[in-house]
């Protein structure tokens, strides 16, 4: 009998090759680059979530003791731990910078970061340059997560520990809503820049500060909004206020917001650079196994407390750096501040001839006093104009600027979890906000079938309803649950004159579903939907497939006076594969494709499915005839996939980014197509996808998958529903 441990020189070791075939190089896309990568559309499924497909977040949240939790929050707060010990006994500064820098990720372009996720806990935000030590933060906070265990998400503990860190400094705070839901492992479907360095500054398009790369927010790979040194770490206040304004611009802040925020974070907690940088140890992600998750080991000294290397900068903002108090305004506005360096090496501007009563006494010894510091984006508001104005009436009105920081902070640790009505919990503030998107409630008890039968005799085609219904619905991104067709905004500015809505046409068929509305109580948000279910049940029937589109009646009409234009503006689509559209160039509207469909929270089939049937029916933007692979326009057949797939035709390019089907035999064009039509025969996954929907047996699948996929967009935004 051979000896398997001499018949195979691999024989007693793991049969599964590690290493050089896991890198990105050796994947598929790694072998093919220029491979579409469905990645996006994969992330976050039933197989990475433990708790099972019952599991209900919401539902559990609401058994929660809140005024427990928060009880032991705040004795949290002032229970040192010597692994790690408080500075000046109290945690806040720590948690407060944890939250922001969860919260702070948030971007408005796509709608993707913020602490909604708690992707904080996972690579690569977990070793961010700028979230060192945080590991820290959240290892403090497990005792209360142990303890209260599946009714509280991380997500919600994290920015509630910042804002209980601020009740327990003094700050009367806003409210705070629970409802956020862990994902389960790294966010592959956010880009946070195309640099393969931390801290390089490559984002910029062009040589203005204003042209950084969107839809990021922060200036630098790797940071959560500015460099505090300066512009690329060389100080310049004038230079940093850029940076400043036009980073918080994209994370929804105005400039009264910007400063409050500003301010408000650098009135409690410190920062640390009491050492030597270049000997602190890798990231998290990057550390051995004995440190059990966490990094940035620091052997200085004691390597904690004092001893603390984070940002490199050295010093507190404040006097009193645990208490809510106005005196980030007072030490900006007592002293004239001159550059230094911290212990680190890092720039920081200090007052020049300082009180000793001014400075805060020294971490882990009272009876020493230390360092004032400021940023230079704490420079910036004072030396930019409008921050200045700003600064002066928060410091002349310290309980004005409690208020506005107040909100500024509920907006800044909410504004990532969509409608008002996702909030849980006893302290969400009755006051409807404008960046909440509000819409009324709707009506649920009207005649359905009265609406229908007005639908039916409209005179409006097939075309007409299932355009305008899937162009007030794409709006919907599941990233900040924003969007969609509740609230009837397609008919509001902004979005009323969007080209990809093609306003003429938008406003012929909004008339007709007005006096619909008007005549049935239905709100027009309703009639929209009903009738583009109506269209599809129509075009299904025509193709020989009985179908009922679901329909939940409720949604409400929003008003102008509750729509922020500037917001929305961040909404308007510049591309749209299911109706076969993208302004300017055509390169690249294939990974468009995947990044609309993953913010619609849509999978690979439910993808394939929409863009075959939306084809068919015949409503591509501006009526094109592209991808229309059939000669029965508004039935809902699978022609598109029939077609693609049937090998008596070829393509040849026909025009930038276009393409002809031909007879194999004949030369003569058949139909036309985009590149977004032909990925669906060109990727192999797509293709298979294609082929299923192409089978004899098949069709009537289609449609009813097409009719689930059209259902979920259409209410991917009822969240009254929930």
């Amino acid at each position: 009998m051979t000896d398997p441990k001499k018949a195979s020189p691999t024989a007693g070791k793991c049969p599964v090759m590690h290493g050089a075939n896991t890198t990105a190089e050796a994947t598929p896309t790694g072998w093919w680059p220029k491979a579409l990568n469905l990645d996006i559309l994969h992330q976050h499924d039933r197989k990475t979530q433990p708790l099972g497909p019952e599991f209900d977040y919401r539902k559990e949240v609401q058994s929660l003791d809140v005024a427990a939790l928060k009880k032991d929050l705040t004795a949290l707060m002032t229970e040192s731990q010597p692994w790690w010990p408080a500075d000046w006994g109290h945690y806040g500064g720590l948690m407060v910078r944890m939250a922001w820098h969860a919260a702070g990720t948030y971007r408005v372009a796509d709608g993707r970061g913020g602490g909604g996720t708690g992707n904080q806990r996972f690579a690569p935000l977990a070793s961010w340059p700028d979230n060192v030590n945080l590991d820290k933060a959240r290892r403090l906070l497990w005792p209360v997560k142990k303890k209260y265990g599946n009714r509280l998400s991380w997500a919600d503990l994290i920015l509630l520990a910042g804002t209980v860190a601020y009740e327990s400094m003094g700050l009367k705070t806003f409210g705070f809503g629970f409802g956020r839901e862990d994902i389960w492992h790294p966010e592959k479907d956010t880009y946070w820049g195309a640099e393969k360095e931390w801290l390089a500054s490559g984002r910029h398009e062009g040589t203005t500060r204003e042209s950084l790369e969107n839809p990021l927010a922060a200036v630098q790979m790797g940071l959560i909004y500015v460099n505090p040194q300066g512009v690329n770490g060389e100080p310049d206040p004038l230079r940093t206020a850029q940076d400043v304004r036009l980073t918080f611009a994209r994370m929804a802040m105005n400039d009264e917001e910007t400063v409050a925020l500003t301010a408000g974070g650098h009135t409690v907690g410190k920062s640390h650079g009491n050492g030597d940088a270049s000997v602190v140890g890798p990231d998290p992600d990057a550390a051995d196994l004995v440190e059990q998750g966490l990094g940035w080991r620091n052997p200085n000294g004691s390597g904690v407390g004092g001893d603390t290397v984070s940002s490199g900068l050295e010093g507190a903002w404040t006097t009193h750096p645990t208490r809510w108090d106005n005196g980030y305004f007072h030490m900006l506005f007592s002293y004239e501040w001159e550059l230094q360096k911290s212990p680190a090496g890092a720039w920081q501007w200090e007052p020049i001839g300082v009180k000793d009563e001014d400075k805060p006494v020294a971490v882990g010894d009272p009876s020493k006093r230390t360092r004032l510091i400021m940023t230079d984006a704490d420079m910036a508001m004072i030396k930019d104009p409008a921050y200045r104005a700003i600064s002066e009436r928060f410091y002349k009105d310290p309980a004005y600027f409690s208020e506005v920081f107040a909100r500024a902070w509920f907006k800044l640790t909410h504004r990532d979890m969509g409608p008002k009505v996702r909030y849980l919990g006893p302290e969400v503030p009755s006051e409807d906000l404008l960046w909440q998107d509000p819409v009324p409630a709707g009506k649920r008890d009207y005649d359905l079938s009265a609406v229908r039968s007005k639908i039916a005799q409209s005179g409006l085609s097939i075309q007409d309803m299932v355009r305008t219904a899937w162009d007030s619905a794409r709006t919907y991104r599941q990233s900040d649950m924003r969007g969609g067709a509740n609230g009837a905004r397609i008919r509001l500015a902004p979005q009323r004159d969007w080209a990809g809505n093609e306003p003429e046409k938008l406003a012929r068929v909004l008339a007709v579903y007005e006096t619909i509305a008007r005549e049935t109580s239905a709100s027009v948000a309703d009639v929209i939907v009903l009738a583009g279910n109506y269209a599809i049940e129509q075009a299904a029937k025509a193709a020989g497939v009985e179908v009922s589109v679901p329909f939940a009646p409720g949604r409400g009409d929003a008003t102008q006076a509750m729509t922020d234009v500037d917001s929305f503006a961040v909404l308007e689509p510049v591309h749209d594969a299911y109706r076969n559209w993208l302004k300017g160039d055509l390169a690249g509207a294939e990974e468009l494709m995947l990044d609309r469909t993953q913010l619609m929270g849509l999978t690979a089939p439910e993808m394939t499915a929409l863009i075959g049937g939306m084809r068919v029916l015949g409503t591509n933007h501006g009526g094109t005839a592209h991808g229309v692979f059939t000669d029965r326009v508004g039935v809902l057949s699978n022609d598109f996939f029939v077609h693609l797939t049937d090998m008596g035709y070829t393509w040849s390019p026909a025009g930038p980014g276009l393409y002809a089907l031909r007879d194999r035999t004949t030369g003569a064009v058949r139909f036309t197509a985009t590149r977004v039509d032909l990925v669906f025969g060109s990727n192999a996954v797509l293709r298979a996808y294609a082929e299923l929907y192409a089978q004899d047996d098949n069709h009537e699948k289609f449609v009813r998958d097409f009719v689930a996929a059209w259902a979920k967009v259409m209410s991917a935004d009822r969240f009254d529903l929930a």
